[in-house]
């Protein structure tokens, strides 16, 4: 009987190592067999002008899903991102007549950072939980960029300003650059600083964490502003691209970003994830909606498959926690 219940206690033990390595190997894999599932049955799908359009669909999401992902490490849920992604748009449209193109994307972004330092102060300082803090100042924000906008679009006249937005920079346009850029700076900040131990240990276990001397408030005020920045850059380059600043930009995007981390198998819990899983994660969601695009798939069918995908990674995540 013994010997049973020893042998049950290390097949047990296998199979949760293999739901780890699933965890960290399988998205990875997904990715590669939509790829080449798509590259078969659509004679479209692996040509470099869809395979361009397909990074270029990644790249707002991607920038924003990415400062995400260190939010939630650090143990915040960051749900303001879409609304600060268009009010930095609009910032940005309207105070370009007074302060030039670059005074315009400067005002946006730094907004952007604005909201994030309060959004990081509500939720440690206010002791509010981070979710509902950034849910409520998502309302918000969203209303103000209706109430300085009046409900119309924001059409910025000076030619120079659809520059950044609609530029291309080593073959690729200027946000797919941009997002390589923020990926690389989020993954040597989270792999290779102290900073980045500390908003592994602050979502981890901030307890412990506090004990050693991590500030866990500042580490996670910094992750929120990191995001706020991030999505503001992200609204105004897309509001660069069309030479508008729009209130009801980007409805939508926090829901893609945060699809994405939890898909690439960042913990919903915090302390665990990386930046490369939230990139595959992207990827599998993007190539996704581009191949049910190309294969004339009802769209319907995508938000199925986005919301089953994220309720069996959060799943997935829950178990293995327990274990």
């Amino acid at each position: 009987m013994q010997v049973g219940a020893e042998d049950f206690r290390r097949t047990r033990k296998a199979w949760w190592a293999y739901v780890a390595r699933v965890r960290d190997f399988g998205i990875p894999i997904a990715v590669l067999i939509v790829f080449s599932y798509l590259s078969f049955v659509s004679p479209v799908f692996f040509t470099s002008r869809n395979l361009l359009n397909v990074l270029d669909q990644s790249a707002i999401v991607g920038m924003i899903a990415v400062a995400g992902t260190m939010v939630l490490i650090a143990g915040g849920l960051d749900l303001s991102t879409a609304a600060v992604f268009a009010i930095a748009g609009v910032l940005a449209g309207q105070s370009v007549p007074k302060v030039g193109i670059a005074g315009g994307f400067a005002v946006g972004i730094l907004a952007g950072g604005g909201f994030g330092l309060v959004n990081g102060l509500a939720s440690t300082k206010g002791r509010v939980n981070s979710i509902i803090t950034t849910l409520a100042s998502g309302i918000i924000i969203r209303g103000l960029a209706l109430v300085l906008t009046g409900g119309a679009l924001v059409r910025v006249l000076d030619p120079t300003f659809a520059v950044p937005g609609q530029g291309v920079m080593l073959g690729v346009t200027t946000q797919v650059a941009i997002f390589a850029f923020v990926v690389a700076a989020a993954w040597f900040l989270l792999a290779r600083t102290t900073f980045g131990r500390y908003v592994y240990a602050s979502g981890g276990n901030p307890e412990a964490a506090r004990l050693s001397g991590v500030q866990v408030d500042r580490v996670r005020i910094i992750t929120f502003v990191v995001s706020g920045l991030v999505a503001a850059t992200a609204g105004v380059l897309s509001a660069s691209r069309v030479a508008t600043g729009q209130a009801d930009a980007g409805m939508g995007l926090e829901i893609n970003a945060i699809a994405a981390i939890l898909i690439g198998g960042t913990s919903i819990s915090g302390g665990e994830g990386a930046v490369w899983r939230t990139v595959f994660g992207l990827f599998l969601v993007v190539l996704v909606g581009n191949g049910f695009n190309l294969l004339d798939v009802n769209p319907i069918w995508q938000q199925v498959f986005q919301g089953a995908v994220i309720l069996g990674a959060v799943a997935l995540d829950s178990w293995s926690k327990r274990r």
